[in-house]
């Protein structure tokens, strides 16, 4: 009988190594694990039969032509690589982030010439990004134009 009390009493499970082990797990996620901040635009798809929206004159045009070439307000960039469109941005913008973008892009640009654009956008720290759009009878009669 003495036996059997000694082993009951005897049996302790110790917890310290356990709370150290979840401590030093928590304390490597903690170090690992990174925090990024995702760029977020307010896209603004207007309906492809509504009336003619009157852009803004303080807003920000972006022209993406068919051979992906970019123009800002009229002007062509040097280049069609991001860190100009980046720059051409900024120095058009002098600094403010909330003026309006819009952004046309030619039928038969590449999807990576627009998706570079919006990226570029987002990158400098606009918010406020609306994509251009025809109505189908403009698209009519363009084709029906004589060449």
């Amino acid at each position: 009988m003495k036996f059997k009390r000694a082993v009951r009493e005897g049996l302790t499970i110790n917890m310290t190594p356990l709370i150290d082990v979840v401590f030093l797990l928590l304390i490597f996620f903690m170090v690992t694990t990174t925090f990024s901040r995702e760029t977020r635009l307010m896209v603004n798809l207007p309906e492809a039969d509504a009336e003619l929206a009157n852009t803004d004159s303080t807003s920000i045009e972006i022209i993406v032509a068919r051979d992906g070439t970019y123009s800002i307000n009229g002007r062509a960039l040097i280049n069609n690589r991001l860190e100009t469109l980046i720059r051409g941005l900024e120095l058009e913008s002098t600094g403010d982030r909330n003026l309006p973008i819009v952004l046309i892009a030619d039928a038969e640009a590449t999807h990576q010439s627009v998706v570079t654009a919006m990226d570029g956008i987002g990158r400098t720290g606009f918010t406020r990004l609306s994509i251009a759009t025809q109505r189908p009878e403009d698209v009519e009669d363009a084709a029906s134009a004589p060449r």
